[in-house]
């Protein structure tokens, strides 16, 4: 509770000498969660804070393209989740201001390496892993190979039958590319997104969306997350989730103050809350099952057991460089995209 109580005490401080006048204006943040996650956590922070929000959910790779775009005279205050890989990105890009949370005492040590690779310009606050999920009742009404591994993805029995989202605007498509180069070597894995783009019926611009489609019977296969596959199965979804046999990758979503903001005291509140056991609680409520940073906050119950997946030792200061990061999309638009 000391997180929590910490955390009101200074809210309360700050409006007290802001007398009635709680915010100077309406603080802009960009979401990169669901869009579930978003709302819950817009009316969490307002009741809490008294802080008016305008909250916009956008992918990833929009959101980055945003920032940047508006670096000059920038209309967003905060970036609120998404690939940490793809905040790293804005950090060595200049893109965001410095902020280190009272509450960053209290969060867990990969996220405590995430806040120190970032240079203290962003903070993690949730981790997930990589899969995919396939729909139990598509795969026995086609009489179809239950799919464990990346590779049986490339099988012709999943012709057209695959989704996965673009990683030019999708952190988690661009998570599952990285984790494909890591896994297999560049050159294996750009041979392997070749055979495996034969069954890809669409790349979505959304990183849940392919789960998404595979619950509702859209697609046999989605590509995503293992926690928002979670989330459509605990809905009643007749989704089985696999954690591939090769091994997989996994994001720590985070959340950071575009340097220019309009309100950088209303951010700091905002980070602060996002890192507290209170803020991070709103993923649950809205059904979501990532892994939260604060150690003092609780687990989803339904969420994936991280230290029981395969993991790939993910190095996010490689791939979250401006110039790898750019390469690796290059290559995907020339070899992949281009083809179909």
């Amino acid at each position: 509770m000391r997180a929590i109580t910490a955390f009101s005490a200074g809210v309360a401080l700050w409006l007290c000498a802001a007398g009635t006048g709680v915010s100077s204006g309406t603080l802009n943040v960009l979401c990169a969660t669901d869009e579930a996650w978003c709302e819950a956590m817009k009316s969490a922070f307002e009741t809490r804070s008294g802080i008016a929000v305008t909250m916009v959910r956008k992918s990833t790779g929009e959101i980055l393209d945003q920032i940047r775009a508006q670096n000059a005279e920038p209309s967003v205050d905060v970036w609120w989740g998404g690939t940490g890989d793809s905040h790293l990105q804005a950090v060595s890009e200049g893109l965001l201001a410095a902020y280190q949370s009272p509450n960053e005492a209290d969060v867990l040590p990969w996220a405590q390496n995430f806040f120190a690779m970032s240079g203290g310009y962003s903070a993690g606050i949730y981790a997930g892993a990589l899969g995919f999920a396939y729909n139990s009742d598509l795969l026995r009404q086609h009489k179809k190979p239950a799919p464990t591994c990346w590779k049986d993805l490339i099988s012709e029995a999943y012709r057209h039958q695959i989704k996965i989202a673009n990683p030019n605007s999708s952190g988690t498509a661009y998570t599952a590319l990285a984790t494909l180069v890591q896994l297999f070597g560049e050159d294996e894995a750009f041979r392997y997104l070749t055979q495996l783009n034969r069954n890809v019926s669409e790349y979505t611009s959304s990183g849940s969306a392919p789960v998404k489609a595979a619950a509702r019977g859209a697609t046999l296969i989605g590509i995503s997350f293992l926690h928002d596959a979670v989330t459509q199965k605990e809905a009643g979804f007749p989704l089985v989730i696999v954690a591939p046999c090769e091994g997989t990758g996994y994001e720590i979503g985070a959340v950071s103050i575009v340097r220019g903001a309009q309100h950088p005291k209303e951010a700091r509140v905002f980070v602060d809350f996002a890192l507290s056991p209170e803020g991070q609680a709103t993923g649950a409520a809205a059904g979501q099952n990532q892994v939260p940073s604060n150690a003092k906050a609780h687990l989803p119950v339904a969420a994936p057991d991280i230290s029981m997946i395969k993991m790939v030792d993910y190095d996010f200061a490689t791939y979250g460089s401006p110039n790898e990061r750019s390469r690796l999309l290059k290559r995907f638009d020339s070899e992949i995209l281009a083809s179909r």
